[in-house]
């Protein structure tokens, strides 16, 4: 088990500190936003939380690229990868163009949402800017996809660590105006959003090209194969050849969608529903929106490692999984399981004992703190949940078993949690923290039916005691 731990954390490490930082920018954002002015960061609440839904979706179809490069990869089918690679970048810029076009529609129907009307002239801008950064966005997440089901998860954390940077940088600069820039307010920030994009996708091209398929001697070499071949023969042969790898860009097309539609409404589910109880919140009062929006804030850190976890687990799993060893695919996930109940350990017990330093960091007032501090024990008693469901949706994932993803996340949500929530919260008279009493049943249920779905798929060979 040792080694399996080990292994796991190598990858592990550098997606959560990824994750992290991304946490730590999107606060830096919020803060630099909320000193520039009130009405700019009520808009720009209402802009990014329709815009998260839609990273949800377009991180769901990137997922699917993990089990297909990764099963390829450890094969040693390095052209294979190849073509996987284009497919993925091909399938979710054009995703994301149909994204763009949901929203567009929505941009055009904005003013009939019951936003404010002296919004207005904030959420247009600012929503047209980070519309324009989307197919950026679709395109580095394809490649750090592919990075990632290599075994290379060091690449697309630096890579987002310095994006993060960058954006924090250009908002300084574009928002307040400062060496001598222009004051562009929070239509700053929407740019600095969409340059760092831009400059992560290009840089984790570049790099790619670079190293030579993922500083890989045998991507190397089966590059150098490919291109022999589309330059021997006649001219006419040179000529077809050359447009064989176009073609071939479409072959894995359909299997990605195939696989990353079903994840992307699952994790659409389960962000949405936290959507809904965060509605119910705002009809219970403020002080419970803005307890909620503190919990919130602090349960990410935590889901973040499950997550990070999570995703060294799935490529473990689809390298072992392309290899037929599914002895070791069960060992993986159940090695993953036990190392999130241990990180969930730690991390409640940090959160519970510096509960009152946590809540003083985010709000000065007394009631929102008391109220964080209430929900406490419900974020206790779901974090056992929220680790199965972690770890086994993304082990569904990687031996690319993702129908009951979208079946069990309907069943634990939108049937569960969602109705619990508002059972709790209002007929059962509990408030704000009866919205979180609703999580333990709905995450548990999610993680239960993950974990016997993985079961079933997975055992169809003798167990190996588990050593």
């Amino acid at each position: 088990m040792r080694s399996r731990i080990l292994a796991i954390a190598q990858l592990a490490y550098p997606i959560v500190i990824a994750q992290l930082g991304s946490i730590l920018q999107g606060w830096a954002d919020t803060i630099m936003v909320g000193q520039y002015g009130t009405a700019e960061l009520s808009a720009a609440g209402f802009v990014n939380n329709v815009f998260n839904l839609i990273i949800y979706f377009l991180l769901g179809i990137s997922y699917a690229t993990t089990p297909v490069v990764g099963g390829y990869f450890s094969r040693g089918e390095y052209d294979s990868v190849t073509q996987a690679r284009r497919s993925s970048v091909l399938v979710n810029f054009l995703v994301s163009l149909f994204a763009i076009a949901l929203l567009w529609i929505l941009y055009l129907n904005v003013e009939r949402l019951g936003q404010p009307t002296e919004l207005m002239p904030l959420i247009k801008p600012y929503f047209i800017v980070l519309l324009c950064s989307l197919p950026f966005l679709a395109v580095f997440n394809a490649l750090k996809q592919c990075f990632d089901a290599t075994g290379d998860t060091k690449t697309p954390m630096w890579v987002m660590l310095g994006g993060n940077i960058v954006n924090i940088i250009l908002n300084y600069l574009l928002i307040f105006g400062a060496l001598g820039l222009p004051e562009l307010g929070l239509v700053g920030a929407g740019v600095a959003t969409l340059l760092s994009r831009v400059g992560m996708m290009a840089a984790i091209l570049l790099y790619q090209v670079k190293k030579g398929k993922m500083k890989n001697e045998k991507f190397a070499t089966a590059l150098v194969r490919q291109r022999l071949s589309n330059h021997r023969g006649s001219k006419f042969f040179t000529f077809h050849s050359s447009l064989l790898p176009f073609f071939k860009s479409f072959r894995d097309a359909p299997r990605l969608l195939r696989l990353g539609i079903p994840i992307s409404l699952q994790m659409c589910l389960e962000a949405g529903s936290f959507n809904v109880c965060a509605l119910f919140m705002g009809w219970i009062g403020s002080i419970a929106l803005a307890a909620h929006q503190v919990m919130c804030t602090v349960s990410t850190i935590g889901f973040m490692v499950y997550y990070g976890i999570g995703a060294a687990a799935a490529i473990r799993i689809a390298y072992f999984r392309g290899q037929e060893e599914w002895d070791e695919v069960r060992k993986t996930a159940t090695t993953a399981l036990f190392m999130s109940f241990a990180s969930a350990i730690v991390i409640v017990t940090l959160i519970c004992v510096f509960c009152h330093p946590l809540a003083s960091i985010f709000t000065t007032s007394d009631e929102v703190a008391t109220l964080f501090i209430a929900m406490l024990p419900a974020f206790v008693c779901y974090q056992a949940g929220d680790c199965m469901q972690t770890i086994y949706a993304n082990s569904l994932r990687a031996i690319e078993d993702v129908k009951y993803l979208l079946i069990s996340a309907i069943i634990a949500y939108a049937i569960i949690s969602v109705p619990l929530a508002y059972i709790f919260a209002f007929p059962c008279q509990w408030g704000a923290t009866g919205v979180w009493w609703s999580f333990p049943f709905g995450l548990t249920t999610a993680g239960l039916i993950f974990l016997w779905r993985f079961k079933r798929c997975t055992n169809n060979k003798p167990l190996v005691p588990f050593m």
